[in-house]
This record gives C-alpha cells, sequence and structure tokens, in this order.
C-alpha cells in the first residue's frame, strides 16, 4: 500500500513534526524580532503611503537583494567568485543590512543545509513542515547562533567576526537614513520620516524576508525538477523573478559551485548579470560558470520535450547521468 499522505494541518505546521525538544525551544529575542518587524509594518495605516516611499522600498529591495543573492548565498556560502578584502566586507555589510543577522550565521547554516538537504540534519527542509522550512527553524535556540565550524574560511577575517556580531548595526543605520530622507524630502514629494521608514525601509525588510524564506520552503516543494539532485529542490520562474535568479534552486542544488543559476535565456538571473557587471570593471573575478554537464543536460532536456522526436522517449531517462547530486558546496 503506498504510504499514508501526511494530514493537511502537518503540511503547515511543524507542531508535532519536529520531535526534537531542542529545536523546539524558542529564541526570545528571534521572536520578538521577527515579531516586531511585522507589527512595524502595520504602522502604515497611520503614515499612509506614497510614490516616493514606493520607489525608495523598490530600490532598497533590489538593492539589498543583490548583497544578499551575491553576496551572502554565492560568495560566502558557495564561494562561486573571488573578491577583494575589501570587497567581500562590502558585501557583508549589504547583505547585513537586509536584517537578516551576520554573514557567518547565514553562510554557515546554510551550507549545512547542502550538505544534508531534505535529509536528517537540514535545517530546514519542508519535510519538517512548510511553515518550518520557511520560518519556523529561525525562532529555534538551536540555531541561534553562527555555524563557525562550518565556514571557518571566512571566519578568520576578524571584520567579517565583528560584523556578525553586530549585525544590527547596518540596518539600524539604514532605518535612520530612511527617516531623514523622508523629513528631507517632507510634505513637498508627500511624504515624511515615518512614512518612508515603514514603507521604504520595513516594507522592504519584509518583502526580502519572505522571499528569502519562500527560496526554503516553496522551492523545495513547489516547481520543476530539471535534474535528480538527490532532494527535493525545485526550479520556480516566479520566485527567480523576485529573488534575482536564486529560485532556480534546483539547477543550484546540483551545481551549488556555480556563480550561475539560470542556465539558459529562458531563466533570467540578474544576480549574474550583476556579477558580470562588476567582473567588467574588476570588482569580482574568477566567477564559476556552470559545468559543461549543465549545458549537456538543457540539450538534452530539449531534445526530449520537442514533438515528434524519435530521441524523445530514450534520451528523458538519461538525464539522471547528468545529476549525481553534489553535497559538499565549498569544496573546489
Amino acid at each position: 500500500m503506498p504510504p499514508r499522505a501526511r494530514p493537511l494541518y502537518q503540511r503547515f505546521d511543524y507542531r508535532g513534526i519536529v520531535s526534537d525538544a531542542e529545536s523546539l525551544r524558542f529564541e526570545p529575542a528571534a521572536c520578538a524580532g521577527l515579531l516586531a518587524m511585522h507589527a512595524a509594518g502595520l504602522a502604515v495605516l497611520a503614515t499612509g503611503v506614497s510614490p516616493a516611499a514606493l520607489a525608495v522600498a523598490a530600490a532598497l529591495g533590489v538593492v539589498r537583494a543583490f548583497g544578499l543573492t551575491a553576496g551572502y548565498h554565492r560568495y560566502f556560502a558557495h564561494r562561486a567568485f573571488r573578491t577583494s578584502r575589501a570587497g567581500q566586507l562590502l558585501l557583508a555589510g549589504l547583505g547585513a543590512s537586509a536584517a537578516q543577522l551576520g554573514p557567518l550565521w547565514w553562510a554557515g547554516h546554510h551550507r549545512r543545509h547542502h550538505q544534508h538537504s531534505d535529509r536528517p540534519g537540514d535545517v530546514h527542509s519542508p519535510r519538517q513542515g512548510l511553515l518550518w522550512a520557511h520560518f519556523g527553524w529561525l525562532l529555534s535556540s538551536r540555531y541561534a547562533s553562527a555555524d563557525l565550524a562550518a565556514i571557518r574560511d571566512f571566519a578568520r577575517f576578524p571584520e567579517l567576526r565583528a560584523l556578525d556580531r553586530w549585525h544590527f548595526l547596518p540596518p539600524v543605520a539604514l532605518a535612520g537614513a530612511c527617516y531623514a530622507l523622508g523629513a528631507w524630502l517632507g510634505a513637498a514629494h508627500g511624504t515624511s520620516g515615518p512614512q518612508m521608514l515603514v514603507v521604504g525601509f520595513v516594507w522592504s525588510t519584509l518583502a526580502l524576508y519572505h522571499v528569502t524564506f519562500a527560496v526554503n520552503s516553496l522551492g523545495h516543494r513547489f516547481g520543476a525538477r530539471r535534474f535528480d539532485a538527490g532532494d527535493e529542490s525545485r526550479n520556480s520562474g516566479w520566485l527567480a523573478l523576485v529573488t534575482l535568479g536564486d529560485g532556480w534552486h534546483n539547477n543550484h542544488h546540483r551545481f551549488p559551485r556555480s556563480a550561475r543559476h539560470g542556465l539558459t535565456w529562458r531563466e533570467p538571473d540578474p544576480t549574474w548579470w550583476g556579477l558580470r557587471a562588476l567582473a567588467a570593471v574588476g570588482l569580482v573575478w574568477d566567477l564559476r560558470p556552470p559545468p559543461a554537464e549543465a549545458y549537456a543536460a538543457v540539450r538534452a532536456t530539449r531534445r526530449a520535450s520537442r514533438p515528434f522526436s524519435h530521441r524523445a522517449a530514450s534520451t528523458r531517462p538519461t538525464l539522471a547521468a547528468h545529476a549525481k547530486p553534489n553535497r559538499s558546496p565549498t569544496r573546489a
């Protein structure tokens, strides 16, 4: 008999699924921080919205998303390219301004995720519940500290350790700058300090929270699987759009060291475009492209999907040959 489907409430609620008592102990600071940020978003009922504030929110969302995808994710977690010591500190500060804790904390836990993706030891697998993968794990005391053993290569830099400890300084400074900008623009531009703080900073921060969280949760539940990467990672076009390319998650899990996640022109990857632009002016270098086998698999998929193709039936199963999972995202 096929296994019984998990009850609907368990698909969206981690209680009763995560049996580890330590994991179910909440971290008060994390709970308070997330609740406070979401509550602050409701202050828009008092401040209102203006085109100027929305424009700032959109700009901050894109710029800080690049700090997360290019900096925290592709550089610190996977070392998909190289940059100078000053460049890595700039990327770390930009990522930290998104209020998702420090670069060592973020990248260390992400490396553990790749080592144990959708298996025991994965910090945020949807197999433990969709809400657990989305944000429940962030509230757990088990993951409150940085996993420095997983990121020794960057933990040796004292400036990164300092930023990881004082990770709240960049977002606090950015929030203050938003307030000052709104006060300076004032009524002449239909905005104010409180409005720019709430809409420009808080709203864009909340949006970044949930699109990042969605990669961990929805990116392992909904979408297409080009590769058998040994886990449930999926490719999602809409998720790639809002995450600047990180939604091509199945591609990424198969080739975690690649700086490019979208493998074809139909898979836009704005983070890759941004890195190419930075490489053109010498700010980053040694961008790791996808290996030849990635493009071979794409060509095989195209041949298999062509109508009236005599190769279709025999080609599709061979994709497993291009899909041996790589569990070592930090290995050269």
